[in-house]
């Protein structure tokens, strides 16, 4: 089966990832990612190693070798190298801290007048009256509660 997504680095990048497999000093994945494009590189002398190859000698499976492909084509060298920024990783709730705040400080205090008690659907509804989110859900308001 043809690659979909191929590797050709420019004269700059080779020596860049070089630098990083050589100086020992990155973390162990930006090294093995690193690797996997060099090996993959189609504008060596010897031409790019077959995935299979790649994936014996580095000991990732095809669909890692894959994944860092296609990174490269899709993103760039700077994804493809050392991974996604870690801005990208982090989750992005609805609730930051000072939201959470006024949730607990809600919940300690008197429920509304026709409520016997605070139910999440109540307590959503008091965070959005303040202005404090556009919309949430009771399903995050139990989340935030529960942590």
């Amino acid at each position: 089966m043809p690659k979909k997504y191929r590797v050709h680095l420019s004269c700059e990048e080779p020596l860049e990832l070089q630098t990083i497999v050589k100086n020992g000093k990155a973390a162990a994945s930006k090294r093995l990612r690193a690797q996997m494009l060099l090996a993959a590189d189609e504008g060596q002398p010897d031409g790019a190693l077959v995935d299979t190859d790649i994936a014996h000698a580095l000991g990732v499976s095809l669909r890692s070798i894959e994944r860092v492909r296609c990174a490269l084509a899709e993103h760039g060298l700077q994804v493809a190298g050392h991974g996604w920024p870690p801005h990208r990783k982090q989750p992005r709730g609805k609730l930051d801290g000072w939201a959470e705040a006024h949730l607990v400080a809600a919940t300690c205090g008197k429920p509304p007048e026709g409520a016997a008690r605070w139910t999440l659907a109540l307590l959503g509804d008091h965070l959005v009256s303040l202005a404090l989110v556009e919309s949430i859900s009771p399903q995050t308001v139990g989340r935030a509660l529960k942590k």
